[in-house]
């Protein structure tokens, strides 16, 4: 797993060179954005303890395996006491519950964790506000820093190439619109956070980008959203 600084208190996991996780510094530890694909705990534990802190509470911007892919492992590990925080609508489709016409696009893996916490946007956690982001899955969300303006944004755009808002399969990295629920709400919901005037753009897939608005405003348009 490359692991890559991007500001004092961002850390990028970068895992299998397609999927990252984030380390967000808190005064208690880390929040932990995303868990990358299965097999990935002892990895993502490790990286939080050679940066100086432990893993104080996980926060999922979605639901597909690529992102809670290690979530069950790391609650074995970890324990109790570190809270999960995931989407309520994706959380409800893990739990079992119908609520999307059909079967939800995407991996979504059965998983033992029960969320501690569902959110539905607006909420604190520690220095992260939420922001309801739905489109690529129900109950996607992301994460702004409130204190520097990083966007941690899922998979609502991937950075993979270029910024892109994956809704069109002839992208240079199609497979996170090969995952996305609603190709229409996605857009939405990206052109909802470029209002938020992001500092850095931190992805499901992909480098960060600094100064990301022109970059954004590129992929809104690519995707239908002028």
């Amino acid at each position: 797993m490359k692991t890559t600084p991007v500001t004092e208190n961002l850390i990028q996991l970068d895992r299998a060179h397609f999927v990252n996780a984030y380390l967000i510094r808190e005064p208690d530890g880390f929040t932990l954005v995303d868990t990358t694909i299965g097999g990935t705990a002892d990895a993502l534990i490790k990286a939080a303890s050679e940066a100086g802190g432990e893993i104080r509470r996980i926060a999922l911007t979605h639901g597909h395996g690529d992102h809670v892919g290690s979530l069950d492992a790391l609650g074995e590990r970890l324990g109790e006491d570190v809270e999960v925080l995931m989407g309520e609508l994706d959380a409800r489709i893990h739990a079992g519950e119908s609520v999307v016409d059909g079967k939800p696009r995407g991996s979504w893996p059965k998983i033992t964790t029960t969320p501690d916490t569902r959110l539905k946007g607006g909420e604190r956690i520690g220095s992260l506000e939420v922001i309801a982001s739905p489109g690529h899955s129900p109950g996607h969300v992301a994460f702004l820093d409130t204190r520097d303006r990083t966007l941690l944004a899922g998979d609502t755009f991937t950075t993979y190439w270029r910024a892109e808002v994956p809704n069109r399969l002839l992208q240079p990295f199609p497979l996170a619109t090969m995952g996305t629920q609603d190709r229409s709400q996605v857009v939405a919901s990206a052109r909802a956070l470029r209002t938020l005037e992001p500092r850095i753009l931190a992805c499901g897939h992909g480098r960060a980008i600094r100064s990301p608005g022109r970059a954004m405003d590129a992929a809104i348009a690519r995707a239908g959203g002028r």
